[in-house]
């Protein structure tokens, strides 16, 4: 540690570089009068073993500090104090005693802030005097890690970028894919145990893998306890970030300096070489730094005023758009910078294909809060040079009321439709007068995304998602049950639009599991059918239940952690969703790039898309009820592809009684196929491509109840 130099250094670019004889350190801080520079020899020291006081006339350019450290190397610890006006009446809540986060830290060591919170980070004003002069124990705060981004061999990868049409999105968390015993990897709960799952994917057959966050969290944030066993409940789900460019430290089972980064590259390299994509979900919303009773751990030491939207006139208080006691400052110049430069690493360093951004909406408010008609960062992240091929999906509202699904601004976002969620569960529930939203959502809800020039596939289709039940638990309870995360069970939503068929929760009862398979069925085959992007929550393939918790952010345990043996359990479910899956990417008539416009492209005296009643005349909108069917030409100049695809009779009975449907022709020469019935069981429920079954007769079919079918036209 007594071998090192400290020189000027270089303002840009942000973060660490590590270079031939040293590393290059920077830093922006536009109030600050003094930062220092502290260097660690272990994660667990307690104080560093170098501190460097950057000199504020040849250390700073503008509002940008930095230092080059000859000598040092990748893998070194670090950690940064900023002296300033501690003020926060005005916005300033600078702390020369507390250690701070580089906001570019590409890794982070694994100690917890929030298990043991030491005065010095905790800032209620009644504390304020220990906290401004005290340095505290550095032992249980996380380092900065220094990482050398050339040390990985890529073998040539590249990030895959599939068009969103061509996508089948599979939302999954990280450790609770694989933390479960059942799971069977050697490594659970971390990138190395996913890819021992790489096969499973391949097998069931999605394109994508969307990961709830694993950019670096806290668990211990949570202090709730958990009401049925008095332990205490963690953050699970991790929508609350400390470190944006950094891969969750804990979900590495390599544990050295750089292990996390490594790992998480070797994940995402063996994910591509199986041609799956990986999309992250990405919390630009706010931090875990929290309201004025917060916990200080980079932004708020390092430049408040500009890192958050601030109350108007007693700038100590946060506006609270995100829910969650803070709002990022998303379209302030340097917020800006810091989120380009955060996306473009993720696609540069480590090979990502798209983003899905948590209550995106919050990126489109200015710097008092109020929406934007073109918010600079949006356009900014759909326009970039370096992400142009990358997928941008929203959660298109924020928790302070704006609701923006199907007029998310900034040019060729996609957006998580839940629309198209609610109004598919309740059809398929039977609710009555459903049939007219379902066939706009079936369509790719032209009414959303056709008014501003977007396309179908911009609608991220889904029916469950991490938020909310999972599909097993949408048709086996009436209410939720979140009685175990510590709230009361005041938490989750209470719109639910689920059913249990006769009784709440699991049950042996033959004939309520014989309805409820075939409504999870009835959901899987509507999806798979639909324009739009569709996306699958993982386990809902073969019934994960979280046991009716449809908020289930603070359960690290046996509930969120899939069970892999229901698997075999659940064997004909999971057979019918890889069936699905590997059905819609057979056929472009259900990926179509264009809206339908009921009009007759190929001249064959057939519309892209005729709707039908059970008696096989065009229906009455206005009186259609528990049914709904329709007839899709896969005419190559009707689906914009390069040759014909077969045509499609797709019908739906959501009613308690059984309906003969009078068919139309099925085309000169042809005759109609049945491929999908859901009243049947396994296997003729999905019969395999070349083994349809021709309908005797032609003209007709009985849809028992609470079914739907598809039927295919060939010679």
């Amino acid at each position: 540690m007594n071998n090192y130099s400290f020189e000027v250094g270089d303002p840009l670019p942000f973060g660490t570089q590590v270079r031939t004889h040293g590393v290059n350190f920077n830093l922006f801080s536009r109030n600050a009068t003094s930062v220092t520079l502290d260097i660690f020899a272990t994660e667990n020291d307690s104080e560093p073993a170098i501190s460097y006081c950057l000199d504020p006339v040849k250390n700073r350019t503008g509002d940008i500090w930095h230092v080059y450290v000859r000598g040092l190397k990748a893998n070194a610890l670090y950690l940064y104090r900023v002296d300033g006006p501690f003020n926060p009446k005005k916005g300033h809540r600078f702390n020369k005693n507390t250690y701070l986060l580089d906001p570019y830290a590409k890794e982070l060591t694994v100690a917890s802030i929030f298990e043991n919170i030491p005065y010095g980070y905790a800032a209620p004003q009644d504390k304020m005097d220990v906290m401004l002069s005290k340095l505290p124990d550095a032992k249980n705060f996380p380092k900065c890690v220094v990482i050398d981004d050339n040390d990985f061999d890529w073998q040539g990868d590249k990030s895959l970028n599939y068009p969103l049409r061509q996508s089948v999105l599979y939302e999954a968390h990280l450790k609770g894919f694989t933390q479960s015993e059942t799971s069977g990897v050697k490594n659970p709960g971390t990138y190395d145990g996913l890819i021992e799952k790489i096969p499973y994917l391949k097998e069931l057959g999605v394109t994508s893998l969307e990961l709830m966050p694993i950019q670096e969290f806290d668990e211990y944030e949570n202090s709730n306890i958990n009401a049925k066993n008095g332990e205490r409940l963690k953050n699970f789900w991790g929508y609350s970030t400390i470190s944006f460019f950094a891969p969750k430290a804990t979900f590495a089972s390599d544990k050295s300096a750089g292990g996390a980064v490594r790992e998480f590259k070797r994940m995402v390299r063996e994910l591509h070489k199986n041609k799956i994509e990986l999309i992250l979900d990405i919390v630009f919303n706010h931090t875990a730094e929290g309201n004025e009773n917060g916990v200080t751990i980079n932004f708020r030491g390092l430049e408040n005023s500009v890192y958050y939207i601030l109350e108007d006139t007693v700038k100590e208080y946060y506006k609270n758009y995100s829910g969650c006691g803070n709002t990022m400052n998303c379209n302030h110049p340097v917020v800006r910078t810091l989120i380009i430069d955060c996306l473009r690493y993720w696609v540069t360093e480590m090979h990502v294909d798209g983003f899905r951004f948590d209550l995106g909406s919050i990126l489109g408010r200015d710097q008092n809060g109020n929406l934007m008609e073109n918010p600079p960062v949006l356009e900014r992240i759909a326009e970039d040079p370096v992400l142009r091929n990358t997928k941008i999906i929203a959660e298109a509202w924020d928790a302070g009321g704006a609701y923006q699904v199907g007029w998310f601004p900034g040019g060729r976002w996609a957006e998580w439709n839940d629309r198209y969620r609610d109004d598919v569960r309740r059809f398929i529930r039977g609710d009555d007068f459903f049939a007219t939203a379902a066939a706009t959502r079936i369509t790719g809800s032209s009414d959303l995304y056709l008014r501003d020039g977007r396309k179908p596939f911009h609608s991220v289709n889904f029916i469950t998602s991490h938020d909310g039940f999972t599909l097993n638990d949408l048709v086996s309870y009436n209410t939720k049950h979140n009685e175990n995360n510590g709230e009361e069970n005041r938490d989750g939503s209470n719109n639910n639009y689920s059913y249990n068929y006769g009784y709440e929760g699991q049950t042996s009862n033959p004939k309520i599991e014989k309805l409820r398979n075939k409504q999870i069925k009835n959901m899987f085959l509507f999806l798979v059918v639909s324009q739009g992007t569709p996306m699958i929550l993982a386990g809902d393939e073969f019934r994960r239940t979280l046991f009716g918790n449809n908020n289930a952010y603070c359960q690290d345990n046996e509930i969120n952690w899939i069970n892999w043996n229901n698997r075999n359990t659940y064997s004909e479910i999971f057979r019918f969703v890889q069936k699905a899956i590997a059905f819609r990417l057979r056929h472009p008539a259900f990926r179509r790039p264009e809206f339908f416009c009921g009009q007759d492209l190929s001249y064959n005296s057939l519309p892209d898309i005729a709707w039908f009643d059970e008696n096989g005349k065009i229906p009455d909108w206005t009186k259609l009820n528990h049914f709904l069917a329709c007839r899709l030409d896969g005419s190559h100049a009707e689906i914009l592809n390069d040759i014909d695809d077969n045509d499609f009779y797709i019908m739906f009975n959501t009613s308690e009684k059984d309906i003969t449907v009078k068919l139309p022709e099925p085309g000169f020469s042809k005759n109609w196929y049945r491929v999908v019935d859901t009243s049947l069981s396994c296997p003729l429920d999905f019969l395999l491509e070349g083994e349809e079954e021709m309908l005797q007769p032609q003209d007709t079919y009985v849809l028992p109840t609470r079914s739907c079918a598809l039927l295919l036209s060939k010679s």
